[in-house]
C-alpha cells in the first residue's frame, strides 16, 4: 500500500509550512495473506501541543492502538474473506507476521474467536473503496459501502469482507478511559 503523507505545521517565522512529503512510514503489507496491508500514518500523544517548528512524529514510536488521551491514523485493506478461508491459508503464520507488522494491535484478537478484538478507544472508520461487514458480539452484521462511517465506543467486533474484492478503510482511533 503507498500512501503518500503530507504533514504541515507552522515554521519557525509563524508561517504555514510543509515539514514532510513522503510515503508513510509504517506501511506493511502481508505475505502471509496477500492483499491484507496495512499503514500508520500520524500518531499523537496525551501531551500534544500545538506550536511552531517541527512537528514530532510519534509513528515509529507507538503501537497500532492509542494510550488514553493519544490518537492514530490509519489505512487497512482488507482481503476478502476467501483469502484467509483457503484450505493452505496458514494461519500460525500470518498470525506471527501480523504481531510484527501490528504490534499494539495484534494482542487485541481473541484466538478463540478470529477477527474480534476489543480496543480501549472511540474509534471513527471511513469505508474508502468496496464492502465491508462490521460484525458485532451480539450477532449483528452490519453492511457498510463506501464513504459510510462507523462510530465505535469500545465495543468487540471484527471486520468481514464477504465481497471478491480487496476493502480499504481510514481509522480514526482516540484512546479512551475505560468506566
Amino acid at each position: 500500500m503507498q500512501i503518500r503523507r503530507v504533514v504541515a505545521g507552522v515554521g519557525g517565522d509563524g508561517r504555514s509550512q510543509v515539514f514532510a512529503d513522503g510515503a508513510a512510514p509504517r506501511a506493511v503489507a502481508f505475505e502471509s495473506a496477500q492483499g491484507f496491508a496495512a499503514a500508520l500514518l500520524w500518531a499523537t500523544s496525551a501531551r500534544e501541543a500545538l506550536g511552531r517548528g517541527a512537528v514530532a512524529d510519534r509513528t515509529g514510536q507507538t503501537g497500532f492502538v492509542p494510550g488514553v488521551g493519544e490518537t492514530l491514523l490509519m489505512f487497512v485493506t482488507f482481503p476478502p474473506d476467501s483469502v484467509m478461508m483457503r484450505a493452505d491459508f496458514d494461519g500460525a503464520a500470518f498470525g506471527a507476521e501480523f504481531a510484527q507488522k501490528v504490534p499494539g494491535l495484534a494482542e487485541r484478537f481473541e484466538p478463540d474467536c478470529p477477527g474480534m478484538h476489543t480496543t480501549d478507544s472511540i474509534d471513527y472508520d471511513v469505508v474508502l473503496d468496496g464492502e465491508i461487514t462490521l460484525e458485532l458480539d451480539d450477532g449483528a452484521q452490519v453492511l457498510l459501502r463506501r464513504h459510510d462511517v462507523a462510530v465505535q465506543h469500545g465495543n468487540r467486533h471484527a471486520w468481514r469482507n464477504h465481497t471478491d474484492r480487496p476493502a480499504t478503510m481510514l481509522f480514526v482511533l482516540m484512546g479512551a478511559r475505560r468506566a
